[in-house]
């Protein structure tokens, strides 16, 4: 390919999306507050003096989609739970397999989730940081071994959604999902 060709392709096809109203601004900021909320509650209240965690990085890249962004195939349920879930499995994997190479494990897990992910139909961006939690997120997450795919990853996501289905479905003129699997 051309240089010229190449950089052809960065020209802008069309114009950023229109300003969002305030009420839809509210609307995400309150799902996200209490998405993380919930799940922030049941960390340090529930689990608070065990080994568990519940609240990982990528919860804050879900809630981006799945609060504000909500007619995004990226934050259906299926892609939000199942993201989530194989990218946790494929972290674990890795970090397990691959410890002794750190660069190695955080490129294989990111990119065999994507892969996985791609393949089951259920691509999630935050799955990505899932995965990669899962090789460098230190010895509580390490601990968990595969149990992170349901204690944090899964359970946390399950949480997330019900709230998204909850206060989504409040605002008139919102509605999620826009299909569930």
């Amino acid at each position: 390919m051309r240089l010229a060709d190449y950089l052809a392709k960065m020209r802008p096809t069309t114009t950023s999306p229109p300003r969002v109203k305030l009420a839809e601004i509210g609307w995400s900021w309150l799902g996200a507050f209490l998405g993380i909320g919930a799940v922030a509650i049941v960390e340090y209240h529930f689990l608070a003096g065990t080994d568990y965690v519940m609240v990982i990085g990528s919860f804050g890249a879900s809630a981006v989609l799945i609060y504000g962004a909500i007619k995004s195939p990226l934050a259906q349920p299926r892609n939000v739970l199942g993201g989530h879930v194989v990218s946790a499995l494929v972290g674990v994997a890795s970090y397990q397999l691959l410890h002794g190479w750190m660069w190695v494990a955080c490129a294989v897990a990111v990119a065999t989730a994507i892969a996985v992910m791609h393949a089951l139909r259920c691509l999630h961006p935050p799955g990505g940081a899932t995965a990669l939690i899962a090789v460098i997120g230190g010895a509580k997450i390490h601990a968990l071994g595969y149990l992170y795919a349901l204690i944090p990853a899964g359970l946390g996501a399950l949480v997330m959604l019900i709230i998204a289905v909850l206060v989504n479905n409040l605002a008139p003129t919102r509605r999620y999902p826009e299909y569930w699997w």
